[in-house]
């Protein structure tokens, strides 16, 4: 922390009453944190609730309080991606009228959230590589902002969001990389696995922080963002959901009762990144 390649998020929460500042700030850092911008009782709730449905499913160690989500030895991480309306204390976070009349302000008129959520617990030394959020979901409007939600107290050592500052600027990958669209073109979503070479190749600086049980970060879909590395035994519990104007068109994979996600992807073989990376000449 404080050399070449990484730094500390801001906060932006001497501004977070200002619509106008903090769309001046997206454009300027490309993205938005604010702590205590959920309820902490809320989420530790919505925490207690998952935890227990992954304690049924055997995945936490039983030689341990179940709130400090210790792995069991062999356990994997767990992907509770969908509508997770067995979830409701979960769902009361993330869908409550303060964060919705929250992105109203922002936007400047009527918002939505994607049904989908995608909610996840990461073992030890998994990670998420870097990507755009646009190639995942950009068949609607490109204003869709992703809100990244800690379900607790997440220090940098159990896997935390990284922005890579600047990356908003990369024309280059924006315009080969970013008109990419995962289901059509059967390409690998992540644009690197390398924190190091993205900096070295194409500037930039990657920032991070400790997060709170209450904090939320968001930010739009031409931001190259990761997570660090889980090194600890406890899962790292997270989220993240879409928001974007209600008037404007929306990715129909993520919207509606029954949202159908990743479903009818092309026929074609699956491309890697370092394949298609060559082929944009991007390396």
């Amino acid at each position: 922390m404080g050399g070449k390649y990484l730094t500390e998020l801001r906060s932006s929460n001497d501004i977070a009453d200002s619509p106008q500042a903090l769309r001046e700030r997206m454009d300027e850092d490309g993205y938005i944190l604010i702590r205590g911008f959920h309820d902490r009782l809320k989420v530790l709730a919505a925490r207690a609730q998952i935890l227990d449905k992954m304690n049924q499913k055997g995945l936490l160690d039983s030689a341990f309080p179940i709130d400090q989500a210790v792995i069991r030895s062999g356990a994997k991480g767990l992907d509770l991606k969908g509508t997770n309306v067995d979830l409701p204390a979960y769902l009361d976070v993330v869908n409550s009228p303060s964060v919705m009349n929250f992105f109203d302000r922002y936007f400047g008129g009527p918002s939505l959230t994607y049904n989908y959520k995608w909610l996840r617990a990461v073992p030890t030394n998994a990670f998420t590589g870097a990507h755009y959020d646009i190639v995942y979901m950009g068949r609607g409007t490109q204003r869709v902002h992703t809100l990244w939600t800690p379900i607790g107290d997440i220090p940098v050592e159990m896997g935390t969001l990284a922005i890579l500052l600047g990356s908003q600027h990369f024309e280059r990958i924006k315009s080969t990389y970013g008109k990419m669209d995962v289901d059509r073109d059967r390409v690998e979503g992540h644009f690197s696995n390398d924190p190091v070479e993205l900096v070295d190749k194409f500037g930039g600086q990657w920032a991070t922080t400790s997060f709170h049980a209450g904090d939320a970060i968001f930010f739009g879909m031409h931001i190259m963002h990761a997570s660090t590395v889980n090194t600890t035994n406890r899962y790292r519990i997270s989220c993240d959901t879409r928001y974007q104007l209600a008037t404007e068109s929306v990715d129909e994979r993520w919207a509606g009762d029954s949202p159908k996600g990743h479903g009818g992807r092309s026929e074609m073989p699956l491309l890697k990144m370092e394949e298609a990376r060559k082929r944009w000449n991007v390396q």
